[in-house]
């Protein structure tokens, strides 16, 4: 069995665990993390140059993803087997590594926590309700990768629970909005213009309550055992 830094290659697991901890913690209006240069360069070429089609792109989906969910897009065994980079990225992710710096610098319990990774392409009309990810989500990191002029105004909004925007991520290709989430991490997507595609990749650990396993990049973690 390959090691951990024969499967991510030289610096590959520490680069992210780096970054993280050189970023500072935000608290208004929760405890979330503001992250630039969250993937490397071949990872962010293989999610740009995705594309599974014109389904899986969406506008106005009534404030929820859920009601297109025949059409969501993972980065699952299949997609794995298909494209090197995306292997690459999900083993990252996966990596005790990786998963040890959200331990330690973001309180992260992920012991027995799945991978899941969706991209989503959301065009003209899209916004997203208030909603917190409480349940079991037990990280949500959300990677901006909107190549558009525009996009840098994309990114992720920190709401209250009435649907207002307190805080708003950058929409700057590459760069993220980390939270753990609980009762209080409302956030969303206030509408307004999108030119062409909004690009995001969410990056996920769930709990074994998660019913999805189709949508989880290595599957359960139990079934890895």
């Amino acid at each position: 069995m390959q090691s951990e830094a024969q499967v991510l290659g030289a610096g590959a697991a520490s680069a992210f665990p780096q970054m993280l901890a050189a970023t500072p913690v935000k608290h208004h209006p929760y405890q979330h993390w503001m992250l630039d240069t969250v993937l490397e360069p071949d990872a962010c070429d293989a999610l740009v140059a995705w594309d599974p089609g014109t389904e899986a792109r969406a506008g106005d989906v009534g404030g929820r993803r859920e009601t297109r969910n025949k059409f969501r897009v993972f980065v699952d065994k299949t997609t794995r087997a298909q494209d090197a980079r995306l292997d690459r990225l999900a083993h990252v992710f996966e990596s005790q590594t990786v998963r040890q710096a959200f331990a330690q610098h973001c309180g992260a319990q992920l012991d027995d926590a799945a991978l899941r990774l969706e991209l989503c392409l959301d065009t003209d009309g899209f916004w997203l309700e208030p909603h917190t990810d409480i349940g079991a989500k037990k990280l949500t990191l959300l990677v901006s990768l909107s190549t558009n002029d525009h996009s840098g105004e994309w990114g992720t909004d920190l709401m209250s629970p009435d649907g207002e925007s307190l805080a708003r991520a950058s929409g700057s290709f590459n760069s993220g909005v980390l939270f753990i989430p609980s009762d209080k991490t409302w956030h969303g997507f206030v509408r307004r213009p999108i030119e062409g595609t909004r690009r995001t990749l969410i990056v996920n650990y769930v709990d074994p309550s998660w019913r999805a396993v189709h949508e989880l990049a290595f599957g359960p973690v139990a079934a890895q055992q």
